[in-house]
């Protein structure tokens, strides 16, 4: 019976100290009067964690209030330039190293091809030696760093935080990223897939942070979604939802990496747009700014954008292909807001419109009537969803009572 009374005190404070700090971290300057009313804490009770906050340098005091009769109130904000967070995108072809203050600054990028290795711990060994010089080369002390968040092309068991699928690399067993970056540089970390990931950081940083409910559409080499209901991402009992890149659109369509045919990755992701552009070039058709030797995804959107024929007619159907799943999506999940991320939103115009045509034809009007689709804003895509997940450990507390008994 102690043991349980000793283990609700602690998750008490963990709760009421996240309560506060996320409420200076969002709405600062503000005061502790003003923590005590929003919180309902006691001012007691505010004024004990925030001086903890304040001893450990994550928080500091600026230019008192106005008075409004009696002693001005000192404001409070959360300080973000005096810690650094380290962040790593495992992709299907590429290794991103950053680092990020906590008001999400890059302060430095480096990019590496993967290796072509035969086996795990091979992968492992060249990640860590990497990531060791890259320590080294970016030594801050005038800045603690404080926590690694990692995201993956792949499934991530959240609740033990095992890596259990690579698609660009086979998996004996789960692997225990976490455990040996935890071991090898003493910092708490946190693991993620990485569309998932994305769409915590367009909740917390971008186009959905005024959304409790919101739907991420991710298209790049591959198609992934990410969900967030009630403010959460939506992980499910199983931890990987929302792989609609899977869902098959053309019985007749190319052989998947997932072992299925058809599936809307083969139709809509970057290089099937532009196979696509390249067969249809191959058989004929005629472009005033594609050729057989320029028709990357970028030439194609900046073509359809003129008008051109060809490329309008590509995007055309990629919005046609998309706006059917995104249908079934929103029949199920009824979003405020849908939010497209990748290269081929730089055609937006022609491809939201075929988009929400074919959305209106395939999902209940009174789903699609009042939710906008809208283009990501974030910056450092590859990166701002491993710096999500720790935002995510700082507001919820367990980041953040870390470093409080340090």
């Amino acid at each position: 019976m102690r043991i349980n009374q000793i283990v609700n005190v602690d998750l008490v404070k963990q709760m009421n100290s996240a309560v506060v700090y996320k409420l200076i971290d969002q709405q600062a300057p503000i005061s502790r009067i003003r923590i005590s009313e929003l919180s309902q804490l006691a001012p007691a009770s505010v004024t004990k964690i925030t001086r903890a906050l304040l001893a450990r340098g994550l928080i500091k005091e600026v230019d008192q209030q106005e008075s409004t009769g009696g002693r001005r109130a000192t404001s409070i904000v959360a300080e973000q330039k005096a810690f650094r967070t380290l962040l790593i995108h495992l992709g299907r072809e590429e290794i991103v190293f950053a680092m990020m203050d906590l008001s999400a600054k890059l302060l430095t990028y480096q990019h590496f091809n993967l290796p072509d290795v035969q086996n795990l711990p091979q992968l492992e060994d060249f990640l860590l030696a990497q990531l060791d010089k890259f320590m080294v080369d970016n030594a801050n002390k005038s800045s603690e760093l404080i926590a690694i968040g990692i995201t993956v092309t792949g499934f991530v068991n959240g609740k033990n935080n095992l890596i259990e699928n690579l698609p660009y690399f086979e998996l004996a067993e789960p692997w225990d990223l976490v455990q040996r970056l935890e071991q090898r540089f003493n910092l708490p970390s946190y693991i993620g897939q990485d569309v998932r990931s994305l769409a915590l950081a367009e909740h917390y940083f971008g186009v959905t942070k005024d959304c409790y409910d919101s739907l991420l559409l991710r298209i790049h080499r591959g198609v992934g979604a990410g969900i967030v209901i009630n403010h959460e991402v939506f992980q499910g009992y199983r931890n990987n939802v929302g792989e609609i890149g899977h869902i098959q659109v053309d019985p007749l369509g190319k052989r998947c990496l997932c072992g299925n045919v058809g599936c809307l990755e083969t139709v809509v992701s970057n290089d099937a747009i532009e196979n696509k552009m390249q067969q249809m070039l191959e058989d004929g058709y005629q472009s005033k700014w594609l050729s057989l030797e320029s028709h990357d995804i970028e030439a194609i959107c900046k073509a359809s954008n003129k008008h051109d024929a060809v490329a309008t007619e590509l995007i055309e159907h990629v919005g046609v292909q998309i706006g059917r799943v995104l249908a079934m999506s929103v029949n199920m999940f009824n979003p405020e807001k849908i939010v497209i991320s990748g290269e081929i939103t730089q055609a937006k115009n022609t491809l939201f419109a075929a988009i929400h045509k074919t959305l209106e034809s395939h999902a209940l009007p009174s789903f699609v009537k009042n939710t906008p689709l809208v283009v990501s804003e974030l910056h450092h895509e590859d990166v701002i969803g491993a710096f999500a997940l720790v935002k995510r450990a700082l507001l919820d507390g367990s980041l953040l009572q870390h470093l409080l008994i340090e």
